[in-house]
């Protein structure tokens, strides 16, 4: 029972609404309000999940395993150049990572739900707020209401760039890297200019704490042990030529293949910062922000993930998996859920997923949508 023309159409159109439209991690409350307004007859809605979270449910009826399909619902903090017809309308946000892209296919699988039920358990939609800061699902979790949907299987996707329409990735274990940004701020006392010696600036600490950082996270090929630190930001005394600087405040983006790796990281590196900044006569102060877990791939999940792929007729491998980037899925494996995402591919040449020209491909919807039912027709018929 797939999709129908008029579906598909159907389904494109409501895209494009969303891509106009796109809301910042914590603050998707339209978004949400328009996917809660077309969800197809479910059995029961439940909204303001971790915040403007929603889940759809889909029963059978019949005891069976409970299992739990999501997407994401936020956009980023980036202006829009591309020239698509359905734009950002919203200056300086755009749906540069294609979750409304990942919300449509849900909701295109909620068609299909929404004629015939799954024979047993059933099917929890998850539309989750605040992928980008790695706050939504930790947020979702640690909602009361989610724990009466708490799944036994957690599957999601990613659009992929870089890999063929048509093809994906995918492979058991580790997939995605933990990582968190650590701001460490160095404070000591402003001088005059013509006088630093009275003062106590951070100059001297901060070439050795940014090339120190840079040691302990020198990142290389991923295998296990792998850690990467990178420098994003840098802020050091006030714009003007006639005070020495008192205070610096470095940001720190840090990653490991796995969440005791980057545990060990960041505690070397505050480690590191508290030396400098005694040496420097400084006090330091530490601020952890958008920390994702690792994400991994449970094996019993990856092989309905790749009989959904093969029934699809699309084709797979491991690629270059594990990858850098972080996503917060990884969470819901902490509920006790079997757990996997696939990597779908976007186009070999199609712009990268965060840059101002991206636009999520249409002609991924069904092809979506036919992976998920047939995961869900898989475990619960």
């Amino acid at each position: 029972m797939p999709l129908t023309n008029a579906d598909i159409v159907e389904l494109t159109d409501f895209r494009h609404a969303l891509h106009r439209q796109p809301e910042v991690s914590g603050h998707e409350a339209q978004t949400a309000r328009t996917i809660a307004a077309a969800l197809p007859a479910p059995d029961a809605l439940v909204t303001g999940l971790g915040g403007h979270g929603i889940a759809a449910v889909y029963d059978s009826g019949r005891p069976g395993p409970t299992v739990m399909i999501r997407s994401e619902l936020d956009a980023l903090p980036i202006l829009e150049l591309g020239t698509v017809p359905h734009a950002s309308e919203i200056p300086g946000v755009g749906h540069l990572c294609g979750h409304d892209g990942h919300s449509t296919i849900l909701m295109g699988l909620a068609r299909l739900l929404s004629r015939q039920r799954p024979a047993r358990g059933r099917v929890v939609l998850m539309f989750q707020p605040a992928e980008e800061d790695g706050s939504g699902a930790a947020a979702v979790l640690a909602d009361p209401a989610f724990a009466p949907l708490t799944p036994d299987w957690a599957l999601s996707l990613h659009n992929f760039p870089g890999v063929p329409l048509g093809q994906a990735w995918l492979a058991a274990g580790p997939v995605n890297c933990a990582s968190l940004g650590l701001k460490i701020t160095l404070s000591g006392g402003t001088a005059h200019a013509s006088m630093p010696e009275t003062g106590r600036a951070p100059t001297p600490a901060l070439p050795r704490l940014i090339d120190g950082l840079a040691a302990m996270g020198p990142g290389g090929a991923m295998g296990p042990g792998f850690r990467l630190a990178t420098i994003t930001h840098l802020r050091m005394g006030e714009p003007a030529f006639g005070i020495a600087p008192g205070e610096a405040a470095l940001w720190v983006t840090l990653r490991g293949l796995s969440d005791d790796d980057l545990t060990a990281l960041l505690t070397q590196a505050q480690d590191l910062a508290r030396a400098e900044a005694a040496n420097a006569g400084l006090d330091v102060t530490f601020s952890v922000h958008d920390h994702f877990h690792a994400c991994a791939n449970d094996p019993e999940a990856t092989a309905v993930l790749a009989r959904a792929l093969d029934k699809a007729g699309i084709g797979h491998d491991p690629g270059d998996l594990p990858m850098r980037g972080s996503e917060d899925f990884g969470r819901f494996a902490s509920a006790g859920a079997k757990s996997a995402m696939v990597l779908l591919g976007s186009g070999a040449d199609h712009p990268q997923l965060h840059t101002q020209t991206y636009d999520f491909p249409d002609a991924l919807i069904p092809h979506g949508v036919a992976l998920f039912h047939n995961a869900v027709r898989d475990l619960l018929g």
